[in-house]
């Protein structure tokens, strides 16, 4: 049985002591269960105080297979941040400020060798699991991206060959692992913006990618309250299939949500509720059941 863990970007106390509440305890400086494993949904670095902490807790987990992980964006981001783009002379990300300000924590915590072995170990990481009772994903399962990418990448691993596609706007790839990694979006009507988690401004909104364009509407769907975000329809080609009601447990972060932790519905689990945002971490202790319980949940 698996205990899923949302996005902790750095914070490593926090962790810990969501772990020993679950009665995990370190046996030869590995976190362990004797019945359980755990298994994250990414974006482990980035923002928090305690990066390198983070990293080795989680990698020494993963490797000894008391834990099993998938890749958020901020691992891919950090991958292409760290990779040369050979044609145009500059990175797969480019070095903006923005881009730089959002990965700076974790290159001031590392050192160049550590920095160059995470790079690798993060590349490891698939993108998306699918076991015959549940689905794990950093940010959206969509089926046709998950299709495609599932005949693209080697055993849901991106390989460095496939490295500059993937950063290519113009490509299915990129646009592919931009849905699973970071979401879907819809461009928000004429006049309106907010401020995201950072200060910046934004004219999209995550939408809720598992609903019906035919049952919702922005105001609804959007991840975001947004101060007068008109009731107005979704594009069906904007929400994509509909992550279907009969199917199985999907499990993920990504998405910064506040207050007490809760589910969507019975087979949508979101555990990203803002640990670095002075919000909590969260896991669900799923015990193979295919109807989600609220009462679930653990967090710190």
């Amino acid at each position: 049985m698996y205990d899923f863990i949302g996005d902790i970007h750095g914070h490593a106390d926090e962790l810990e002591a969501l772990l020993l509440k679950m009665d995990y305890s370190k046996k030869n400086g590995i976190y362990q269960h004797p019945e359980r494993k755990v298994f994250f949904v990414g974006d482990f670095i980035d923002r928090g105080p305690k990066i390198k902490e983070t990293l080795e807790l989680v990698k020494h987990m993963v490797d000894a297979g008391h834990a099993k992980a998938v890749m958020g964006n901020h691992e891919y981001n950090a991958i292409c941040f760290a990779t040369p783009d050979k044609e145009n002379g500059d990175y797969l990300r480019k070095r903006y400020y923005k881009n730089i300000k959002q990965h700076l924590a974790t290159i001031n915590q590392l050192t160049a060798k550590e920095y160059d072995t995470y790079i690798e170990w993060f590349k490891s990481l698939p993108l998306f699991y699918e076991a015959e009772d549940f689905r794990v994903v950093h940010a959206t399962w969509d089926y046709d991206a998950i299709a495609y990418l599932d005949q693209r990448l080697e055993n849901q691993r991106l390989s460095n060959h496939l490295l500059p596609e993937s950063a290519d706007r113009d490509t299915r790839l990129f646009l592919d692992i931009e849905t699973i990694l970071k979401g879907k979006e819809m461009k928000l009507p004429d006049g309106l913006s907010f401020h995201d988690k950072d200060g910046n401004i934004r004219h999209h909104t995550r939408i809720k990618w598992w609903l019906e364009a035919h049952e919702t509407n922005l105001r609804d769907a959007s991840m975001v309250s947004i101060p007068d975000l008109p009731a107005i329809s979704i594009p069906s080609q904007t929400l994509g299939k509909a992550y279907k009601k009969e199917d199985k447990p999907v499990f993920f972060g990504h998405y910064w949500l506040k207050g007490e932790p809760g589910l969507y519905r019975n087979n949508i689990c979101c555990l990203d509720f803002s640990v670095a945002k002075g919000g909590c971490l969260v896991s669900y202790r799923w015990n193979g059941e295919q109807q989600l319980n609220h009462n679930a949940f653990v967090w710190v």
